[in-house]
């Protein structure tokens, strides 16, 4: 059987030293689109871009978690006991971060994954790979990737939580737009995920798609700093927990639709492609903060 799901859990969670310092904030922020005219009216040159391009002022934006140190070197959690999975059946369903505190500009930690829950999806397994961080001062973040495996379901597991969000039955607080640049993708990669899916045409189009699409986890970061510069007041020290679902797929060159909605503690987020009549990019999306 492809997957044995309490083999799986009970394996050795797998242990790692990671690094970063400025210059992987810089360059993920950068991939992010941060210091281009597509956020708004600010500029390269803008203090409120600066924040996250100079090393002089930099803050970190807590998403930088799902690419510090390894990039995407969390899916070799598809290689634990109990897990041969084809990858070309694997899908990113989803992602979580949970912020014990806010990650500094430079660091050395040890990260430890582990495969968190399977469940039965029925036509297809979900897996949900977990990774905590932390540094000699104490644990850093927890990490949740949502793993979809079509044609694994069917082994007699559990089916798992159903997440979602119910947004609220008025009108956006805020409604944001953020282009995608054209080599916007070609720059994130260089963050970690190296998927040719994201870079190279011909590779795309074995995929079924006419052309490269953009990494998921970078319209979750372009979402995310989004938030934080409009809702958050630019403070990312505030996010405590952010998590979405990957409910389609976004061209480079497109425009994301970032539609908020504030309650207490939490804002409500949904990400559509505004090129594409407003088809969903992410759904179930929610940054909790102080």
């Amino acid at each position: 059987m492809p997957i044995d799901a309490a083999k799986a859990l009970a394996a050795d969670p797998r242990q790692g030293d990671i690094g970063w310092d400025h210059k992987d904030i810089q360059l993920y922020h950068l991939g992010l689109g941060a210091g281009t005219s597509s956020n708004g009216q600010r500029g390269a040159t803008d203090p409120d871009e600066l924040r996250y391009t100079l090393e002089s002022s930099l803050h970190v934006l807590p998403s930088f978690a799902t690419v510090a140190g390894a990039g995407m070197a969390m899916l070799g959690g598809l290689g634990q006991p109990g897990i041969e999975v084809n990858l070309a059946h694997v899908l990113h369903g989803g992602h979580s971060i949970e912020l014990h505190r806010p990650i500094p500009v430079k660091g050395r930690a040890t990260s430890s994954s582990k495969v968190a829950a399977v469940y039965d999806k029925g036509k297809a397994a979900v897996i949900v790979l977990r990774s905590e961080v932390a540094d000699a001062d104490g644990p850093l973040w927890t990490s949740d990737a949502q793993i979809f495996v079509r044609g694994e379901g069917g082994f007699g597991g559990e089916r798992g939580p159903s997440v979602r969000e119910e947004l609220p039955d008025r009108a956006p607080d805020r409604v944001e737009e953020r282009t995608i640049r054209e080599d916007q993708a070609l720059l994130y990669r260089l963050s970690g995920d190296w998927n040719p899916l994201h870079a190279d045409p011909e590779f795309a189009k074995t995929a079924g798609f006419d052309r490269p699409i953009l990494h998921g986890l970078c319209s979750y970061g372009m979402t995310l700093k989004a938030v934080v510069d409009t809702a958050l007041g630019g403070d990312v020290s505030r996010v405590r927990a952010y998590r979405t679902r990957f409910a389609g797929i976004v061209f480079p060159g497109e425009t994301l639709r970032i539609r908020m909605w504030q309650e207490t503690g939490r804002v409500l987020v949904a990400v559509s492609a505004a090129d594409r009549d407003d088809a969903p990019v992410l759904a179930d999306t929610v940054v909790e903060h102080s």
